[in-house]
């Protein structure tokens, strides 16, 4: 495009409108009022040309968001399969070597979830041992 010369051709506007490009076209970086018209132009063009582009790359940026949804749920998935396995063995470690009744167990898991409502299920080894001292 730089090799080709540039065409005259009459432009119809509305008088604000060119206050508007007198305006801004220096502080656009343009040398002259026709390049600054001319980028708008160009800049319009690919705006237009992105409209039609989005039909074709919307479907594709949904299909990849899914498919790195549906990779972090199995993630996830396993991770709290493993952390379920580890819990039931320590669970069932503690009742081996605990003897605590039907009443305490009741009010142990009334305190406890209770306690992990109001941290929000972050849970502090270190805290419930000072807890458990006490």
């Amino acid at each position: 495009m730089k090799n080709e010369n540039k065409v005259k051709f009459p432009l119809w506007a509305y008088p604000q409108t060119l206050r508007d490009v007198e305006s801004h076209f220096k502080g656009d970086n343009c040398r002259s009022q026709s390049e600054f018209i001319e980028k708008a132009i160009r800049f319009y063009i690919g705006y237009l040309d992105e409209e039609k582009s989005v039909n074709y790359i919307s479907p594709l940026i949904t299909e990849t968001v899914n498919a790195t949804i549906k990779g972090t749920e199995q993630r996830l998935a396993r991770l709290l399969f493993k952390v379920a396995v580890e819990l039931g063995k320590l669970s069932h470690m503690l009742a081996a070597v605990n003897d605590i009744d039907e009443e305490t167990m009741r009010q142990l898991q009334g305190m406890v979830a209770a306690e992990v409502r109001k941290i929000n299920g972050i849970i502090d080894c270190e805290e419930a041992v000072r807890y458990q001292k006490n």
